[in-house]
C-alpha cells in the first residue's frame, strides 16, 4: 500500500490510504529516542511535518472503520474513515494537546460524519433487525445455539437502537461500541459528563424496556467506563 503523499506546505495533498492496508506500521515519525510518541505529540509535529499525521491514521483507522461498519455497514465505512481522517488532518492545528490520546477526538468527528448518513444507518439497523447478523461481531467459532440466541437479541437490539433519539444513540454507541469512558465520550461530543450520564441512563432504560430485561445495576455498568 502506498503511504499518503504529503508536502510541508499543502494540506490538500494528504489523502488517507485505502483501508485494507491499515494497521501495518510505516516509516512515520514516532518521536525521539526509543519512546513511542503519543498522539498529541504527533499531531503537534504534523503542523510543520505533515507526514507525521500518517502515524495517527495507522494507529486508529482500523478502530474507526470497525465503529463505522457496525453503524453504517461495510459499503459506507471506508468512505467514512477517509472523511474522518481528512477532516482531522485539516483541523489538526486546533487540536487540544492536553488530550494525549486522539481517540475521543476522532470518534467525535466520526460521529458527526455518521450523522450525515442517517439513511444508511437506518438501512443497517433494518438489515440487522431482519437477519440478526452483525458482520463485525459475528464469529465462526461461536456455538450454534449461542449464535441463534445472539441473533434474536441483535434483531431486537437493532430495532430498539433505531428508535432512540440520535443524541442518546450516539452517546450509547460511543461507550458500548467505541469503548470510550464517560469522560472521553463527553470530550468526543463536546458535552458535560453529566449529559453523557443522563443520555446513557435514558438510552439504557429504553433498551431494557424494549428487550424485556433488567440488566446489571447502573453502578456496575458505570464502573466499567469511568
Amino acid at each position: 500500500m502506498d503511504k499518503p503523499g504529503v508536502t510541508a506546505h499543502s494540506d490538500a495533498t494528504w489523502h488517507p490510504p485505502p483501508h485494507p492496508g491499515v494497521g501495518q506500521p510505516g516509516p512515520h515519525p514516532q518521536g525521539s529516542g526509543k519512546t513511542r510518541a503519543d498522539d498529541a505529540t504527533l499531531i503537534e509535529l504534523s503542523g510543520t511535518q505533515p507526514e507525521a499525521f500518517a502515524a495517527i491514521f495507522d494507529r486508529h483507522a482500523t478502530e474507526i472503520h470497525r465503529f463505522a461498519a457496525r453503524r453504517l455497514g461495510e459499503s459506507v465505512a471506508e468512505d467514512v474513515v477517509g472523511e474522518v481522517f481528512l477532516t482531522a488532518f485539516r483541523r489538526r492545528e486546533r487540536y487540544d494537546c492536553e488530550y494525549r490520546d486522539a481517540r475521543p477526538w476522532l470518534y467525535g468527528i466520526a460521529t458527526n460524519v455518521i450523522s450525515r448518513h442517517r439513511h444508511a444507518e437506518a438501512r443497517s439497523y433494518q438489515v440487522l433487525a431482519r437477519t440478526g447478523t452483525d458482520p463485525v461481531a459475528a464469529s465462526p467459532d461461536e456455538d450454534v445455539l449461542a449464535r441463534v440466541a445472539a441473533s434474536a437479541q441483535r434483531r431486537a437490539l437493532a430495532a430498539s437502537l433505531a428508535r432512540l433519539h440520535p443524541a442518546d444513540r450516539n452517546t450509547l454507541l460511543l461507550v458500548v461500541w467505541g469503548g470510550l469512558s464517560y469522560a472521553e465520550t463527553a470530550h468526543a461530543l463536546a458535552v458535560p459528563v453529566g449529559t453523557v450520564r443522563s443520555r446513557l441512563n435514558r438510552a439504557r432504560r429504553k433498551l431494557r424496556a424494549a428487550l424485556g430485561v433488567t440488566g446489571p445495576a447502573e453502578s456496575e455498568e458505570e464502573s466499567r467506563h469511568e
